[in-house]
């Protein structure tokens, strides 16, 4: 399992780095430059989630403490994933589901402007790692 903890932060971090990608170079990258990095980022989440999902066994929790965000006497904030059964279906559901919405919304925009185009998947994409956090971050 630990393979699988070390590993976990990769689901949403591919996302997060589609929507800076998408973001910043939205005045330089083409319509299908865009559309291949914003899905394809999606699409390696997706692969991730799907290896997660199939090694999570036994219904068992686990907690991937990566750091501390507040460390004050005993007042502390961790940053942690957690990954269990429920999670992982989660993942799978939010990766699946938002790489065919980006599928689709790369024929859906395909009259927009490119800086446009780019804009639209960069915010699609920092939607998509705004989800994963959610399903995924632990208060302890």
């Amino acid at each position: 399992m630990n393979n699988i903890l070390q590993i976990v932060w990769i689901i949403p971090f591919l996302p997060l780095i589609g929507f800076l990608i998408n973001g910043l170079g939205r005045n330089f990258l083409s319509k299908k430059m865009t559309g291949i990095i914003g899905s394809g980022v999606i699409l390696f989440s997706f692969l991730v989630s799907l290896y997660v999902f199939f090694n999570v066994k036994g219904g068992n929790t686990h907690v991937a403490h990566y750091f501390n965000l507040i460390d004050i006497k005993a007042f502390k904030i961790g940053f942690d994933f957690q990954i269990d059964p429920l999670s992982s279906l989660f993942l799978l559901i939010i990766t699946g589901v938002g790489f065919l919405i980006h599928v689709y919304s790369t024929a859906y925009m395909h009259e927009e402007e490119p800086k446009d185009f780019a804009k639209y998947f960069a915010y699609l994409n920092l939607f998509v790692f705004s989800m994963l956090l959610l399903v995924m971050g632990v208060i302890i």
